[in-house]
């Protein structure tokens, strides 16, 4: 009997990683939107949306390529977003770059918004993506999470 209570308490143990690796690959490019694929440590997991770029303006452009740190914000935290969510740490000349829920680029100010399935300037089932995507970092540890932005 306690050799079954062991192995399912070894079951609910969260693998945990050094490091988790975000990858967005930015694929389509319109006058309305930026949207491209993200990847968690290599395996592909959903569509991104964004707004386009507009020289990293503050609210009406996406944030520029590169590397950035993220973490898990809690709902706490947030004014408008009551669920958990994701903040891009360190963007040049931006704040408050989030991953959330939504579904065109009317629904983000610069952040990046998570969906399943894709239409021009859209993504869909974005309540579902979002949900997926924070329960995998939790998964693998919910900790030292790191973004690479790359257009293709």
């Amino acid at each position: 009997m306690n050799l079954l209570k062991k192995l399912g308490e070894l079951k609910s143990i969260k693998p945990i990683l050094s490091k988790i690796n975000l990858l967005i690959i930015r694929d389509t490019f319109t006058d309305k939107s930026t949207i491209g694929t993200l990847y968690i440590n290599g395996e592909k997991f959903c569509d991104t949306l964004e707004n386009p770029y507009l020289n990293n303006q503050r609210n009406i452009s996406c944030i520029p390529e590169g590397q950035y740190k993220v973490r898990l914000r809690l709902p706490r935290e947030s004014a408008t977003r009551n669920y958990l969510h994701l903040l891009v740490q360190d963007v040049p000349n931006r704040d408050w770059i989030l991953f959330h829920r939504g579904n065109s680029a009317k629904d983000t100010s610069g952040c990046i918004l998570v969906g399943n399935g894709r239409k021009q300037d859209i993504v869909e089932n974005s309540r579902l993506a979002m949900d997926l995507v924070v329960k995998e970092l939790i998964h693998l540890g919910g900790e030292n999470i790191n973004l690479i932005i790359k257009n293709k």
